[in-house]
């Protein structure tokens, strides 16, 4: 082994146990693997920064334009609220939810897909008594298996098809995915309509009162004992005893300081603070028969111009790893936390204090006219169907129509994929489909950045012949192995690996492996790079590989190994059914 080959591989071991540890952001890590590779003299200073230019960059940050500009529009809305008023068996739900965010991820980023019809799913939840965690986690599942049906569904698909016109001169095309995606999206529609109920029965059940909307197990807020409240001058136990449903004051605050201990004989004062953790129903029956003073609001009351919204904190919220108290919410943004809820976590802190998640469900209280406008900027997704404006027919579908065209181009090899969606993202700006705005902040810049800094990593892993010494001791291994085995082998790998990074930084590490590996074999790439982009593509298994499953987390109720539960078989069944699928469309 050269010694370039050995510093290629500390590098890439290095930034793997950074990825693994979580405590720094992937964009970062990329950045350090980069200044790592400069310093070791695996990457050249001359081509640093050549990633940044590269036609990834430029088609993930287009399409996540043009992906903006869909959602914006509202068309898949509205007619998923037209079909979903006539749709009342549960399954039939299930389908419809989940087909239509599978369809939509292929031309839509997967979360942008899941987060606008997750209201949609809330409103049939209701419809039919059900929890919306039946819908959500294979909602979410759906959302990973469309990305595998188009060239833009997902980053990994791009990447694979720049490794293929590297090896063969000929990129995958717009619709080269389709075949293998279609297939394993319709298997996978099938396996979650009977599926869900390997989820425990518990996150099945119906929600009521407070979280009709949202299935959350418990919530914890703060509230206000005010002279003419009934819990004022009782005892903990006498107040909790009047409480219909799973109730706990976790602390009191008195005169600024927290007591140590709370008995259930210990005295409640006019003017103390409790942390009240419980179920909705609970919570809103002690606020409201109790004649607290819930946070900022006056006990069950809501002044004219005013609103309560339920939302769920996405994964590139400003709020994640912060404080309310911290963030200044109230003053800097007109909003006052009323509520948060952590699905597998019993939190002590006072609410300001509590460091937020992605994936908590809050409830957040402002002014009505200012809150949609706020929650956009602080990314918090409101879990209520939206009213939408959408304005006259021909507006509305002007997104969809620069789409197809982009699309449309890219199939017919008239304009190369780059330039096709880069116009696209331009189109939307200079109609006004998508303010200019609003496209800036839907640019997620830290996954360019991972990107443009691991191009020139991943290149140097090649220059170096540690792709090459990868490969060959993969083909070693996989020595006396049909040709199923093998790709079996290098999709499982995928698989295993993406849990722990980024989908993306899997693909750039292993499709030039895959490659190799396949070369060494005496078989044809194509068949292998599939098998990465699906194993990248398939990560069922946590709630914190992607943000589709981080999304649901909270609204779902559910813990990390609920994932599993329903995951693993969808993983096999992936597997079972990607490997001779792929074999059929890409022989070897």
């Amino acid at each position: 082994m050269t010694q370039p080959q050995i510093l290629a591989f500390l590098i890439l071991g290095g930034m793997m146990i950074l990825f693994i540890w979580g405590r720094l952001r992937y964009d970062v890590v990329a950045m350090l693997a980069l200044v790592a590779s400069l310093v070791a003299g695996t990457v050249r200073p001359d081509e640093a920064f050549r990633g940044f230019s590269d036609d990834i960059v430029i088609i993930v940050g287009s399409a996540l334009v043009v992906s903006a500009g869909i959602a914006r529009s509202g068309v898949v809305e509205v007619a998923l609220q037209w079909v979903g008023r006539r749709v009342t068996s549960l399954r039939w739900q299930l389908t419809v939810l989940v087909g239509s965010v599978t369809l939509l991820s292929a031309i839509v980023k997967n979360i942008g897909a899941l987060a606008m019809l997750m209201p949609a799913a809330f409103g049939m939840a209701k419809r039919s008594g059900a929890s919306p965690s039946v819908f959500l986690m294979p909602m979410a599942f759906g959302s990973l298996l469309g990305g595998l049906i188009t060239l833009v569904g997902t980053s990994p698909n791009i990447i694979v098809s720049r490794v293929r016109e590297q090896m063969t001169g000929t990129p995958f095309g717009m619709f080269d995915y389709a075949p293998v995606g279609l297939g394993l999206s319709l298997v996978g529609l099938i396996f979650l309509r009977f599926g869900y109920r390997l989820l425990p029965s518990d996150r099945r059940a119906a929600a009521r009162g407070l979280g009709e909307a949202v299935f959350v197990s418990d919530y914890n807020t703060e509230a206000r004992v005010l002279e003419t409240s009934r819990a004022a001058g009782v005892t903990v136990s006498d107040f909790l005893s009047d409480i219909d449903g799973a109730l706990a004051v976790t602390g009191i605050i008195r005169d600024g300081k927290r007591r140590a201990t709370v008995l259930p004989d210990t005295k409640i004062l006019v003017d103390d603070l409790l942390l009240l953790r419980g179920a909705p129903d609970a919570l809103e029956a002690a606020i409201t028969r109790g004649r607290l003073a819930l946070a900022r609001q006056e006990a069950g009351r809501v002044s004219a111009g005013v609103a309560l919204v339920e939302t769920v904190v996405v994964p590139e919220s400003l709020l994640v790893g912060q404080s309310a108290g911290g963030m200044a919410l109230h003053d800097r943004h007109g909003l006052n936390l009323i509520a948060i809820s952590r699905a597998g976590h019993r939190m002590s802190e006072r609410l300001g204090d509590t460091s937020i998640a992605a994936g908590d469900v809050l409830l957040v209280q402002g002014p009505e006219a200012e809150m949609p406008e706020q929650m956009r900027a602080l990314g918090l997704l409101p879990l209520a169907q939206r009213k939408l404006g959408l304005g006259s027919v021909r507006k509305a579908l002007l997104p969809l129509l620069i789409l197809g065209s982009a699309m449309a181009l890219t199939a017919t090899g008239a304009v190369p994929v780059a330039v096709a969606f880069f116009g696209a993202a331009t189109a939307m700006i200079a109609s006004g489909a998508l303010p200019a705005r609003e496209a800036t902040e839907a640019v997620e810049w830290p996954i360019l950045v991972m990107l443009g800094a691991l191009i020139p990593v991943s290149e140097a892993l090649q220059t170096t012949g540690a792709t090459e010494l990868i490969g060959t001791l993969l083909s070693d291994i996989a020595t006396g192995l049909p040709v199923w085995g093998a790709l079996t082998l290098i999709m499982v790998a995928a698989m295993a690996v993406t849990p722990f990074l980024n989908n993306a930084a899997t693909v750039l590490v292993m499709a030039p492996i895959a490659a190799t590996f396949a070369t060494d074999l005496g078989y044809r790439p194509e068949a292998f790079l599939m098998a990465v982009a699906v194993g990248a593509g398939s990560d069922f298994l946590t709630p914190i590989g992607h943000q589709s499953n981080t999304l649901v987390l909270g609204p779902g109720g559910y813990r990390f190994g609920d994932y599993a539960r329903l995951g693993a078989p969808l993983s096999v069944l992936v597997v079972l059914v990607g490997v001779p699928l792929i074999l059929a469309v890409w022989p070897v």
